[in-house]
């Protein structure tokens, strides 16, 4: 189901301020994720800055722990489409970790470029989403700005 909106904001979580700034999907070239390969670049965001912040938390370990993390709000236009994964469409165990399935499905929809985004449920929470992006979509750069990029003080209560 692809749909036309009202402009939205969708969230991401990044180690440092540059990479807040970043919107290349490198991250996800470089190592693969949920959704992708190696190989296939993808902007993990969330609906909300809390998602966004679980989603980066429940990958994290206190060793790899920065002092702060950076929230980055992005404003998706109007005019993108997006598509809203039908319940039914989700692979056998979508929610289990390296599932090649996901990963495929991802790598197709990045290549078909067909959507700006592709709005998926949160394993870590799967009453909320995650919009998938493809950085590699017919202007990108026109459909998708960044609105603020702000300091987060890791509460380290969320670590024990």
């Amino acid at each position: 189901m692809a749909s036309i909106h009202k402009a939205i904001s969708v969230f991401r979580i990044a180690k440092t301020e540059d990479r807040g700034l970043d919107l290349s999907g490198f991250g996800a070239f470089k190592y693969g994720g949920r959704w992708n390969n190696k190989g296939s670049y993808m902007l993990y965001t969330s609906m909300n800055s809390s998602l966004a912040y679980l989603e980066t938390l429940v990958h994290l370990n206190d060793a790899q722990l920065p002092g702060r993390l950076f929230v980055s709000s992005l404003l998706i236009h109007e005019k993108a489409v997006i598509h809203t994964l039908p319940d039914d469409a989700y692979p056998t165990s979508w929610q289990a970790e390296n599932n090649d399935e996901n990963k495929r499905l991802g790598d197709k929809w990045m290549a078909y470029q067909k959507y700006l985004a592709i709005k998926v449920k949160s394993t870590a929470n799967p009453l909320e989403f995650n919009f998938l992006i493809n950085p590699l979509f017919p202007d990108f750069h026109e459909l998708i700005k960044i609105e603020s990029v702000t300091p987060l003080n890791i509460d380290t209560r969320l670590m024990r």
